[in-house]
């Protein structure tokens, strides 16, 4: 029991010291407290954002289905 008392105080210190060390490092910016209208401002912007990557998906799907109905045209008529 006394060495794993003596783990277990280990753990804590280095954890602390390794949160302390990355904090200082990345340099995060002050917590700031978001109104609810840049909230809703930000889910807008978020997924207008989503909405065009999947509309670029949908674009590159349907080219390359046209591309493989092409094909398959070819292949019949053969």
């Amino acid at each position: 029991m006394t060495a794993q008392k003596k783990t277990d105080q280990g753990s804590p210190r280095s954890s602390t010291e390794t949160t302390a060390v990355t904090t200082t490092e990345t340099g995060r910016k002050p917590w700031k407290k978001k109104t609810a209208v840049e909230i809703v401002l930000g889910q807008i912007d978020r997924l207008r954002e989503d909405v065009q990557k999947k509309e670029e998906e949908f674009k590159q799907a349907k080219r390359q289905l046209q591309k493989l109905e092409e094909a398959k045209k070819v292949l019949e008529a053969t």
